[in-house]
């Protein structure tokens, strides 16, 4: 059923209903990981990467709400419940129990590259069929970047 009927043609619409709905499980899976994170994180810099891990939350939840959105204004509904999210996603899943704020850093490294490198291969997917969509997902690459490169340098 279509209440919203997109512009784009169907299998247009289908690649980037496709890119859109993988960018919105890694980004709320982003978002959980980070949390889990920062719920457990211990050690010297606990502090300083716990807040740290704050903006990349706020970060991945803003972004989804700005994907599940696109998603819905071409007639595509979201999908972002959690076994939808665990079936999907592209990160591996982080250790229970206290995370040593080492660990946590190169757990945050390898989450946001893996979301990183999903993302450009969205980037690349919808740039022909829909370059309003492929700016968007262009924005948040470039936010995750920056995420990426700041733990990156924490354990440099």
């Amino acid at each position: 059923m279509y209440v919203v009927k997109s512009s784009l043609a169907d299998a247009d619409l289908k690649t980037v209903s496709e890119a859109m709905q993988g960018a919105l499980v890694d980004l709320v899976d982003l978002s959980l990981v980070a949390k889990q994170i920062h719920w457990n994180i211990v050690g010297p810099r606990f502090r300083s990467i716990h807040l740290q891990l704050d903006e990349v939350v706020a970060s991945a939840r803003a972004h989804s709400d700005t994907v599940a959105e696109r998603a819905s204004a071409l007639g595509v509904p979201p999908d972002g419940r959690a076994a939808t999210v665990a079936s999907a996603s592209g990160i591996k899943a982080v250790p229970t129990g206290w995370v040593k704020d080492v660990d946590a850093v190169g757990a945050m490294v390898d989450a946001l590259g893996a979301v990183i490198t999903r993302m450009r291969e969205r980037v690349a997917a919808t740039g022909e069929p829909d370059p309003v969509s492929q700016d968007i997902l262009i924005g948040i690459t470039a936010d995750l970047e920056k995420h990426h490169w700041m733990f990156q340098a924490e354990n440099a």
